[in-house]
């Protein structure tokens, strides 16, 4: 599916980076909660997030989010 595609290529990336959700959440002025619901998809990911976190990796949304 090519939904669960893009939820997993984040947590890889976090992964790859040594970032832990807390860490990650940090990073993004999120709580750790928050953002593991949206890597876990149950909260939704929504454009301004997404254009952070690909900011946050150096990469653009598209590079992440779409397959």
């Amino acid at each position: 599916m090519k939904e669960n595609y893009c939820y997993e290529k984040l947590k890889k990336l976090r992964e790859a980076h040594n970032l832990s959700y807390a860490q990650m959440a940090k990073e993004l002025g999120l709580s750790t909660s928050y953002y593991w619901q949206i890597e876990n998809k149950t909260k939704n990911l929504y454009y301004s997030l997404a254009v952070k976190i690909a900011r946050y990796f150096s990469l653009k949304p598209d590079d992440i989010f779409y397959e």
